[in-house]
């Protein structure tokens, strides 16, 4: 999953950045609000943490200019705690969710799992599907009840891919998701993770559409 992190407090950008980079997300961390404008003009991310007080365009502003071109990535806003008007109108404006500074870290990656599950569409907080099981919050795998290791790479091209089953993600896609502006890249990086994957839950889990990318079917077949 690839996150944008909004911040212009160093402090605080380095130690979520660190933070959320451990938990295997990809992060771009900007640090105002024109720079914001930009990255979301021209990646897609699963989730935006979004400072309000920042310099050159503050963050309502930022929010009001994403949710005028339609895009509905999740927002989680990080404001001040006597912010209360800012929280209203931000809620009111398009934000999905707010934590108020400070913030306790792992409330932080709780309302981010629970976001990102609200816009695949899931409810529940671990996915099976396929004898496969995974947990985000623990990152514990199984496939038939018995524990698998993953790579942090793998564990992510998994969480994406069995998250929509039926839907075909293009390598690009994948590797968009899976590396940041500062991440270097490999030009097979996905094709190894994937060969490791199925080496791990089997060969027929995870299906090359030719000519188009990846997905895990939507029942067996």
């Amino acid at each position: 999953m690839r996150l944008l992190l909004v911040e212009d407090d160093l402090m605080i950008g380095e130690s979520v950045l660190d933070l959320l980079r451990a938990e295997g997300y990809a992060v771009d961390w900007v640090k105002d609000g024109e720079m914001a404008d930009t990255a979301l003009d021209a990646e897609t991310y699963d989730l935006v943490l979004l400072d309000l007080g920042l310099p050159r365009r503050d963050g309502l502003s930022v929010l009001r200019r994403l949710r005028v071109r339609k895009d509905r990535t999740p927002v989680l806003i990080a404001t001040a705690r006597d912010a209360v008007a800012q929280r209203v109108e931000g809620l009111d404006m398009g934000a999905d969710d707010y934590i108020v500074k400070p913030y306790e870290l792992d409330e932080l990656l709780a309302r981010i799992r629970a976001l990102i599950r609200r816009a695949a569409g899931r409810a529940e907080p671990v996915y099976e599907h396929l004898g496969v099981s995974i947990d985000p919050v623990t990152r514990e795998v199984t496939l038939e009840g018995q524990p698998i290791v993953l790579s942090a790479r793998e564990w992510s091209i998994l969480e994406l891919l069995l998250a929509r089953p039926g839907m075909v993600l293009s390598r690009r896609q994948l590797e968009e998701k899976l590396y940041s502006w500062k991440d270097d890249l490999n030009s097979n990086a996905v094709e190894v993770y994937i060969h490791g994957l199925r080496k791990k839950l089997g060969p027929h889990l995870i299906q090359n559409v030719r000519g188009v990318g990846y997905m895990i079917p939507r029942g067996a077949g």
